[in-house]
């Protein structure tokens, strides 16, 4: 999510989200920690902390944020959820840039955070390697940038770097698989793939091959969409006809698995379980209602850019991780990505983003 597949078109968000995306760089003052938020993952900041804890109030500092524009759930998510832990701190000043999927724009951003002498900046970038002088620039300039998702070409344009894990999601999906085979040999598995030529779809079938290998099975049929809805449809079309019979069926995005669902029941398949990558609420609830095929997602968290606006108070402020022992924020944090089903789908469903 390290997601550049957000660059091709995508559904527009709903204003609510949208308005996050403000024109030119507005600031977000964190002085009201009362908010009501639904994620309890959310929860927290100065006026619920403990005394003596890393989230009780500091000084007073101002975080630059960029990120592209939020024209896909889980990139309206990273937004929403950045500005909504930046509120619930008051030593916190957020300066939300417009969501952009323009380069030269992304980096004039940056530029600008560098001047106004922001004490640091939180950059999921439309194209790391695009971004990557400007992101040096600011580092050398003594404000710590925090890269969200999609890493820089250099290291040391970063002082910490925040991401999911695609190779990950495809072993745990794959797990998933393995498990629900329990030893059946022939049982048939396709795949429905993003955007083949990007690395991070590489990287997920990539994990999802090795995790079947495991267990002695492989992909069987393997189609490629392209993140959308329209595409999946297409897509679950061809596999559809082209497979008479499915076991198991991974779907490597749940935006685009709108289509692929609307797909099968067109079809009027339904012999198959089919399990879906990203973690969205409408695929969350479709496995809690569990009256689809849909029985399970792969999460790759949304919640990347608030870990990173955590992440940076922090550096400003020079704490540490609270249960950690090193004295230093960790230069690099890679996030799970767990398995939901019917068991555990109260657990990640108020941190879901919306498709």
């Amino acid at each position: 999510m390290s997601l550049q597949h957000f660059i091709i078109g995508r559904k527009k968000v709903t204003a609510s989200l949208a308005v996050l995306a403000v024109l030119g760089l507005s600031a977000c003052t964190s002085n009201d920690s009362s908010d009501d938020n639904e994620n309890p993952n959310l929860k927290g900041g100065n006026s619920s902390a403990e005394e003596g804890s890393n989230d009780a109030a500091g000084d007073k500092i101002v975080i630059g944020f960029s990120a592209p524009a939020a024209d896909h759930g889980w990139m309206a998510s990273i937004t929403d959820s950045s500005a909504t832990v930046a509120k619930q701190y008051d030593d916190v000043e957020l300066k939300l840039a417009e969501g952009t999927n323009n380069v030269d724009a992304q980096i004039s951003q940056v530029e600008t955070f560098i001047n106004d002498k922001v004490d640091a900046i939180v950059l999921l970038p439309f194209d790391g390697a695009a971004m990557t002088p400007v992101a040096l620039k600011a580092m050398e300039a003594g404000i710590p940038v925090v890269n969200v998702d999609r890493e820089f070409d250099d290291p040391n344009a970063a002082r910490v770097t925040v991401l999911g894990d695609n190779y990950g999601m495809g072993i745990s999906a794959g797990q998933y698989v393995c498990e629900q085979a329990g030893g059946k040999k022939d049982a048939v598995v396709a795949e429905i793939q993003g955007i083949a030529s990007l690395p991070l779809t590489q990287d997920r079938s990539q994990g999802f091959a090795d995790a079947l290998k495991d267990c002695g099975l492989k992909v069987n049929n393997q189609v490629e969409a392209a993140f959308t809805p329209e595409s999946g449809t297409d897509a679950a079309s061809n596999l559809l006809q082209a497979a008479p019979k499915i076991d198991y069926l991974w779907n490597h995005d749940d935006d685009q698995g709108v289509g692929v669902m609307a797909a099968i029941q067109e079809a009027g398949r339904d012999e198959f379980t089919m399990i879906g990558g990203a973690g969205s609420q409408q695929v969350m609830e479709a496995i809690k209602k569990g009256d689809s095929v849909l029985k399970a997602t792969v999460v790759y968290p949304s919640t990347q850019g608030a870990d990173a606006i955590k992440l940076a108070r922090l550096l400003v402020q020079q704490k540490a991780v609270d249960d950690l022992v090193e004295v230093e924020v960790p230069r690099k944090v890679q996030l799970f990505a767990p398995v939901v089903t019917s068991e555990n789908v109260d657990k990640y469903l108020p941190s879901a983003f919306k498709s």
